[in-house]
């Protein structure tokens, strides 16, 4: 940097006899100015800031999720929160702002991210959620994008909520009813295992040293204790593959289908089987309807929120049907072992007045009062035949042991 400095200097002039002061300014020449070196930060001190930018980096890294899954308990919080908020008056990436504080879900935390960016860069709420149509589902997706359409948003997130909410009660009946039967079984397999693996051992070489001609039973139960005790861990393997294998057959389309269609043969269990796919496909149908789906498209949909692959064909061909100028109920009527005689001709009734989601609903509900007493009826029958096996299993066990002994006391006697 350089600086101009001006002096003032005093020259006397003799003007006759007097002298006269004249100032004159002078300027030095320019100077280059000293600057001091800014300080720069010690060793120490960088190498402190290097660590903290490590530090914040690392709380800022995402969780890395290559395969995740959402339950339907966080579908249901997700619905739920966002009618709570789009009924507030809140935008719809504010709401997703303020859910993500509220998610703790590392699974959710990864949709909402991706959506939020989706949102803010002018896209609409179901094509964010469309990427992750596989963990969603067609119908989720779609309920979303008619509410987001018409300006029904926070309506169809409360539809949404509430066919959650129903399929997981749903669910938990057909479960519910299978827990006391499979606490029987799994008590009779365990206390068969302690008899055969522990108790047995122990008084096996008592009986062969006594040489005393074994009962049937025994010597049944001597035959299976040896097999498990020496091929136990093969025969085990061996069921694990099987199931391994199988799980991976059902995975062909054709076979899984057959699979399906094999259920509603079983009797008994066809009538839960059928009443299951029913209550889905009605209520299903009855929310796209209400939300302004067209039909044929509303068809296709529901088929796809079905487990059943059986039901799934025949509802894409219901579809087919409609779209050639059929009715729903003319194609239901053919396929009288999916869909039950009075289901079709309700079906047909809510056509031709025109109340067919109302239709839908109401038989969703019936049939959904029939799986209840299906399923404490079931529970019923179950109960009584499992405890009757786990009694002749413990009995023919405790016979097995028993006897000779009762053999050999009466030898003694003699």
């Amino acid at each position: 940097m350089k600086t101009n400095q001006a002096v003032v200097q005093n020259d006397q002039v003799a003007v006759g006899n007097k002298q006269i002061v004249q100032k004159r300014v002078v300027k030095k020449p320019m100077v280059k100015a000293r600057i001091r070196p800014a300080v720069r930060p010690k060793p120490i001190l960088k190498a402190k800031l290097k660590i903290v930018k490590k530090a914040k980096k690392k709380k800022e890294k995402k969780p890395f999720i290559l395969f995740f899954h959402l339950s339907n308990k966080e579908k249901m919080f997700f619905a739920r929160r966002m009618e709570m908020m789009l009924r507030t008056g809140m935008h719809v990436l504010d709401s997703l702002l303020k859910l993500r504080e509220q998610t703790e879900s590392p699974a959710f935390l990864k949709v909402l991210d991706q959506t939020i960016l989706d949102v803010r860069s002018g896209q609409f709420l179901y094509v964010g959620l469309g990427r992750f149509k596989n963990k969603f589902g067609e119908f989720f997706i779609n309920v979303v994008r008619v509410g987001e359409i018409s300006g029904t948003l926070a309506d169809s997130f409360k539809y949404l909520a509430e066919e959650l909410r129903k399929k997981q009660e749903l669910a938990s009946k057909v479960r519910g009813a299978m827990i006391y039967p499979a606490v029987i079984l799994v008590a009779t397999i365990g206390i068969t295992g302690v008899l055969i693996f522990f108790i047995f051992p122990r008084v096996i070489p008592i009986f062969e040293s006594m040489k005393v001609e074994l009962p049937l039973a025994t010597v049944i139960l001597i035959t299976i204790a040896e097999t498990l005790l020496n091929y136990g861990l093969y025969i085990f393997a061996g069921i694990a593959a099987f199931f391994v294998f199988l799980r991976m057959l059902l995975k062909i389309p054709k076979i899984k289908m057959a699979w399906h269609k094999f259920f509603l043969i079983i009797p008994f269990v066809n009538k839960l089987v059928i009443a299951v796919n029913v209550i889905s496909f009605g209520r299903t149908m009855a929310l796209l309807l209400k939300s302004g789906v067209k039909i044929v498209e509303a068809l296709n949909t529901t088929a796809d929120t079905l487990a059943n692959r059986a039901y799934r064909r025949e509802i894409i061909r219901a579809a087919a049907h409609v779209r050639q100028g059929g009715t729903i109920a003319e194609y239901l009527e053919t396929r009288p072992r999916y869909f039950p005689k009075v289901f079709s001709q309700m079906i047909e009734v809510g056509e031709n007045t025109g109340t067919l989601s109302e239709t839908a609903i109401f038989l969703a509900n019936f049939y959904e009062e029939e799986l209840d007493g299906s399923t404490k009826a079931l529970s019923t029958i179950l109960e009584p035949l499992l405890l009757v096996g786990m009694g002749l299993t413990v009995s023919f066990i405790a016979l097995a042991i028993l006897l000779p002994i009762f053999q050999i006391t009466s030898s003694v006697g003699r």
